[in-house]
């Protein structure tokens, strides 16, 4: 594939992230923010990252920041959007975007959860509009969904999904375009059974995040959970559900429980409570401990 000039808005969390990760693929970027203090300090954070992870420290030069949306869309193949989850902030860039790129650029939102259909409804020709959800950190987590809409046309489709393979992603094609995509759909229905077992009593906090970080969770990054039902029988697993499924939370929306926590201001590590109590060096141990482990994955 020939190297690709990607235009990233936002500087970031994400939006460096994703900068970095194509510019060690070989491809020139621009990356704009609104926020100069973004801006100003995304290839000093680039850098840093290239030299914590061991990779080619040279590559933050493909890296140009740059003032100005018209600037950074100049001559771009491939536009991402990595700002803050706000549909008329998206819907309004996009606009933006879509008068001062070429025809043929494709464009994509970074979007976690907002469905791709409500970001692009507005463009005129929406065929090369899609998602491309990333995970935190994006030099870090390999996968990237690649959301199309009913509007969306295979060749930008097909493109992306080749693109972000060469760059050392591993792309995943959802072909309906739902709220949460695969990956959020999946960890937040784990999520909402998890703080119904505290709700109800059954369980603290810990004991749920010791019983899968010390059981299924072991399995996980080799054995998904479809592998798993057919190693073990998709008999059995109709049994266990016949059974396990009716008691199962099943509320349309959020948890009272949750919701009592935020009216209360714990907040996580925000504040310090949430479900569990932390404290600094708490939470400065369990993000350096997630990070060594993602590290150590990405060298595996």
């Amino acid at each position: 594939m020939a190297k690709a000039r990607i235009a990233v808005v936002g500087a970031g969390l994400m939006g460096h992230g994703i900068a970095q990760v194509f510019a060690l693929a070989g491809h020139e970027v621009a990356i704009t923010d609104s926020i100069a203090e973004n801006l100003n300090t995304a290839k000093t954070r680039i850098a840093a990252n290239l030299r914590d992870l061991g990779d080619d420290e040279h590559a933050v030069e493909r890296v140009r920041p740059v003032s100005g949306l018209e600037k950074a869309m100049r001559d771009a193949d491939f536009v991402v959007e990595a700002v803050s989850e706000d549909l008329p902030l998206k819907q309004k860039l996009f606009g933006e975007i879509e008068k001062l790129v070429r025809p043929d650029t494709v464009l994509a939102s970074n979007t976690s959860v907002i469905p791709i259909t409500k970001i692009m409804e507005g463009l005129r020709d929406r065929s090369r509009a899609l998602g491309t959800h990333w995970w935190n950190p994006p030099f870090l987590v390999p996968l990237v969904e690649v959301i199309g809409t009913q509007w969306t046309s295979k060749r930008a489709i097909d493109w992306t999904m080749l693109l972000h393979a060469e760059a050392g992603k591993k792309p995943a094609h959802v072909k309906k375009d739902v709220p949460g995509f695969i990956g959020n759909r999946l960890q937040h229905a784990l999520w909402r059974e998890a703080i119904a077992l505290v709700e109800h009593g059954i369980c603290d906090a810990e004991t749920v995040d010791t019983v899968i970080k010390a059981a299924f969770g072991r399995r996980l990054a080799v054995l998904g959970p479809l592998e798993n039902a057919d190693l073990v029988g998709t008999d059995l697993t109709l049994a266990i559900h016949r059974t396990v499924l009716p008691d199962i939370d099943g509320r349309p929306g959020p948890s009272p429980y949750l919701e009592n926590l935020v009216a209360k201001g714990k907040l996580g590590f925000k504040s310090g409570e949430g479900f569990r109590k932390w404290s600094p060096e708490q939470q400065t141990a369990l993000r350096s401990k997630v990070m060594q482990h993602l590290k150590k994955s990405r060298d595996a």
